[in-house]
């Protein structure tokens, strides 16, 4: 790159910056500022044309004013004409002003473009370079669109320099990750992966950064990668730090290059060829080997450097999973580190041997640390690193150490973080369940986990005991007698009781032959727990009580007595209410035969999967994925309880949040079922009461943000959930939404409930509530005809680009839907990014022998990630002034389309999302607004002014935001509802 002569200094510049840096105050540094913009727009509309030296002076002057906070609303064109001067240092300012303030929708684009094209094909390398740098600062999809078929030939380019090649590589993986659809695979593909081959270094770093990210979505278009990548990490590691000079760092040979090959190499199986094959092999041991070497400097970059490569070799042998001498070895290594004094390779080495522990060929190698992974459960100082250790634990369980290693966990928990009880919960409760031989240990743990750590056991963990102990005959007794006793305690955890409730209720009786738990006794210990606990509870007891009635005839006076008590006939919560009416009723006017049918002792649970894995797979713990793959090691460990793979009509999408409201979990028998009809489909869509009984779980909005955790779709976890269904249909393969999809879109803008759609077969009800930039909805599919929907088939589908901003895990439904019934739909949602589109909804089913499709906008739109923010009117209006760029400002004025009623619009903005703040517009009669949107990338902070004029029927609405599409998108979106 050309240096820069003594006489670009631009002394004025100097000057200006020194001027600033010596004022006193900021209404000093405003003053000398506003001076300077008056001198710089006067010399720019003056008679006297200005050399390209001034030019560039001024611009820089602008630039800097920018980069200080000011606006800048002129300058634009000069800097553009910077662009055609044959002067680098002219050239580059007018490329970084643009870079830094030129807006993409910009009416100079054209013109820009333009000059960015003469610089493309001028083949001055220098020149060339500054172009391609400033198409990849913008990396707006209209410089994509503009210049996305020219890079690629740069790229591959005979004739084009080291530095052309490395920058066109490095664009076009910027267009790339911004708008994929604009990049074009072509003849190109092939020619780009011989860049690996590229004596240039600089070259090779920058296409294998590029060659990563295309081959995850088209992987056969560069499998021929594969044996050029070996070739070139083989002649960098068995190279000597002297002979990469130029590229060696700390006495490490090209390490980041090192790191990005092994990464690529992690794109694809293992090499079918078996020279190249021996050859990685040969390349990953001695990188394995290079690792017991002494270091050769004490510099923690040299070990850092170092370390790098070895972890993600490591990676790659754990990818591949068929070397099981290099697996061992890997192992052995990282167990090296697991002393080590740095804090964080004991951290990664726990989390790749969380990963290892899975494989058949490492995990005895892995068994081996069990007392230093121990060890550092109970010493660590750092939660995250004794989390790693109980991840580790986990993976490394088998039957032949799980005694041990539940028994250091539940010791552990007593003194757990807070922050991770409720996955050490989960993870103790499944391995008890998965290794358990003797039953009694399995009651026994999870009563002791009850016991330690009651608040974080959830409604998961103590269902399944209820189902385990209900489907076995031979633990029935010994877990009445033990749970009898663990109530005894004083302090008893209302996990405990619910336990016990059901357990007594259903198993009593194998106890009562003991005058110390006699059925009075069992009695009065439930009851004297009953004013101590929840409603959901207590409405379980009573469930018990009755069902004493059944089992010991000689304490019906008693619980009749209870029954018939005041504090429950007149109970305030209609459910206790219910419940003691009606089972006072049932025991005093059903006949014995009669009570003994209807409260005879619940029938085995169906076998299915567990949900407590449902519940730890929505924890995304790195351990509770490696565990399920212990199929590969121990076969039988699938069906130690006796469970069987989940039937065709359980079967649903995998997904972390499949359970979310505990409906794989066989609830408790303590409350009656729900009375269903077909008469009215959506009876209960919208009413405000949760979904499922007192007793039997929390309601959809209690669970939300305790159980909902962000989908990850590549979690192991997933392998355990149900088989993986057939691929969901793409945007090509269905058809336009309907023409209403709008009308109906914007009916959900500021609600969350109602009916999406209808006509005379279906109707499509939606729930939804979101919390921050996650969401649950509920869509209802309802049959409104008489005869039986066939292949019926719901799906989401993403359109564009739409995936990578917005992230939709859904449940599979029943293909049948008969007449008159209705099926329900679990749509678990995240906002990775601001979106502009919805997602569609296609639904396809056979009526009467006749296909039958269509496709509506799914209601989810931006504003439902909104989160209100209370701001006082000082704090309101310094806000506002500083979004004042135009491109953060949408502004539309319109008629309105409905009454102008004050009431009718403040709740619309209030369902829009944003908090209305009071007393801070002069005008009473406007409204001011203030939210976040919120997503997993950035927040986008959002202000709003609505003003209404009644005498003309008009509406002004202003909205700025800290990102432009957003600001202009919220503004339709809103303005439309009014």
């Amino acid at each position: 790159m050309p240096a820069v002569s003594k006489g670009d200094g631009m002394r004025g510049l100097a000057v200006f910056i020194s001027d600033i840096r010596n004022c006193k105050s900021k209404e000093a540094e405003i003053k000398r500022i506003n001076k300077e913009l008056a001198n710089i727009r006067s010399k720019f509309k003056g008679d006297k044309a200005l050399d390209g030296y001034s030019k560039k002076k001024y611009v820089c002057k602008l630039l800097f004013i920018f980069l200080l906070g000011h606006d800048i609303d002129f300058g634009h064109m000069e800097a553009v004409n910077l662009l055609s001067s044959n002067k680098y240092t002219e050239k580059q300012i007018g490329y970084l002003f643009i870079s830094v303030l030129v807006n993409s929708n910009s009416e100079l684009i054209r013109l820009i473009n333009n000059a960015i094209k003469n610089d493309l094909a001028s083949r001055n390398p220098t020149f060339m370079c500054l172009a391609l740098h400033c198409i990849a600062n913008v990396g707006s999809r209209e410089m994509g669109e503009a210049f996305a078929a020219d890079i690629p030939r740069i790229l591959v380019a005979g004739d084009s320099m080291d530095s052309v090649k490395q920058s066109a590589a490095l664009c076009l993986l910027r267009l790339y990750k911004a708008s994929p659809d604009l990049v074009p695979m072509g003849e190109w593909t092939a020619r780009v992966v011989h860049l690996l081959n590229d004596q240039h270094m600089g070259v090779v770093t920058a296409a294998v950064s590029l060659i990563t990210c295309l081959c995850k979505k088209n992987p056969d278009d560069f499998k021929t990668c594969v044996s050029l990548a070996v070739s070139r990490l083989s002649r960098i590691v068995s190279s000597a730090s002297t002979d990469l000079q130029d590229y060696t760092y700390y006495f490490v040979p090209a390490p980041w290059l090192s790191v990005k090959l092994l990464r690529l190499l992690q794109c694809y199986p293992p090499p079918e060829d078996a020279a190249v094959k021996g050859r990685l092999v040969e390349c990953l041991e001695t990188v394995l080997n290079k690792a017991q070497e002494p270091p050769k400097s004490k510099k923690v970059q040299h070990s850092n450097a170092k370390n790098a490569i070895l972890f993600e070799t490591i990676s790659l042998i754990i990818h591949y999973d068929s070397e099981p001498n290099l697996l061992v070895r890997a192992c052995n290594q990282l167990g090296q580190f697991l002393q080590h004094r740095e804090t964080n390779l004991r951290y990664l080495a726990l989390e790749s041997m969380c990963t290892l522990a899975s494989s058949e060929f490492s995990h005895e190698a892995v068994k081996t640390h069990i007392d230093t992974v121990i060890n550092a459960l109970k010493t660590e100082r750092d939660v995250s690193v004794r989390q790693r250790a109980a991840d580790l634990l986990y993976a490394m369980c088998d039957r032949s150490n799980a005694k041990q290693i539940v028994s250091e966990m539940l010791r552990y928990l007593e003194t757990a973080d807070y922050a991770i009880r409720e996955e050490i919960v989960l993870k103790v409760a499944i391995l008890a369940e998965k290794y358990a031989v003797d039953y009694s240990w399995y009651v026994d743990t999870i009563l002791n986990l009850i016991r330690i750590a009651g608040d974080y056991v959830s409604e998961e963990v103590w269902y399944r005991v209820l189902q385990i102990v209900t489907n076995r005959d031979d633990v029935q007794g010994y877990a009445a007698k033990t749970v009898f006793e663990a109530l005894q305690a004083p302090a008893c955890h209302e996990n405990m009781v619910k336990v016990g409730g059901y357990i007594l209720g259903e198993f009593g009786n194998l106890i009562a032959g003991d005058p110390r738990s006699s059925p009075p006794v069992q009695f009065s210990l439930l009851h004297s727990k009953f004013h101590l606990c929840s409603v959901a509870t207590r409405a379980l007891l009573l469930s018990t009580y009755i069902k004493f009635i059944n089992l010991f005839p000689e304490t019906k006076a008693t619980i009749q007595g209870v029954l018939r008590a005041g504090s429950q006939l007149r109970n305030a919560d209609v459910e206790l209410q219910q419940r003691a009416v009606e089972y006072l009723t049932l025991s005093s006017v059903a006949s014995t035969d009669v009570l003994a049918t209807v409260l005879e002792e619940m029938p085995p649970f169906p076998e299915r999967e567990s949900s407590i894995l449902a519940k730890l797979k929505r924890k995304k713990g790195p351990g509770a994925g490696s565990a399920l793959d212990d199929s590969r090691r121990d076969p039988s460990s699938h069906d130690i309880n006796g469970g069987v793979e989940p039937t065709p009509s359980t079967v649903s999408t995998p997904s972390p949040s499949a359970d979310l409201l505990g409906l794989r979990a066989a609830p408790p028998p303590a409350a009656p079922p729900a009375p269903s009809g077909a008469g009215n489909l959506l009876v209960d869509v919208f009413s405000d009461s949760p979904a499922t009984q007192p007793g039997l779980g929390p309601s959809p909005e209690e669970a939300f943000l305790s159980e909902l955790e962000p989908p990850a779709p590549e979690s192991p976890m997933a392998l355990l959930a149900d088989p993986a269904p057939a691929a969901d249909p793409g945007p090509e393969d269905i058809g336009p939404p309907i023409p209403e999809a709008d009308e109906l879109l914007n009916k959900f803008v500021c609600r969350n409930n109602g009916v999406l759609f209808e006509n005379q077969l279906l109707q499509i009800g939606v729930k939804s509530e979101f919390r921050q930039n996650l969401g649950r909805m509920y869509l209802f599919y309802g049959n409104k005809t008489s005869v039986q929907f066939q292949n019926f088939s719901p799906t989401v589908v993403h359109p564009g680009d739409l995936q990578t901003h917005l992230a939709v895990q859904t449940k599979r439904v029943a293909s049948q839907v008969d007449g008159g019934a209705q099926v329900q739909q679990v749509l678990n949602i995240e906002c990775l990014r601001d979106f502009l589109t919805p997602p569609l909804l296609s639904v396809r089913f056979r009526y009467g022998g006749a296909p039958q499709s269509l496709t509506l906008k799914l209601p989810v739109t931006i504003n439902k990630f909104f989160q209100p923010t209370e701001m006082a009117a000082q704090d309101f209006f310094q806000r506002w002034k500083q979004l004042s760029l135009p491109q953060q400002e949408a502004q539309k004025i319109f008629k309105a389309n409905h009454p102008m009623d004050a009431e009718v619009t403040k709740a619309k903005l209030l369902g829009f999302g944003s908090a209305l703040l009071d007393n801070v517009d002069p005008n009473p009669e406007n409204f001011v607004g203030a939210g976040i949107i919120q997503t997993k990338a950035l927040q986008v902070g959002c202000l709003l002014r609505l003003e209404p004029n009644a005498q003309a029927q008009m509406y002004r609405l202003t909205l700025r935001t800290s990102k432009e599409p957003v600001s202009r998108h919220l503004c339709e979106l809103l303005a439309q509802q009014f």
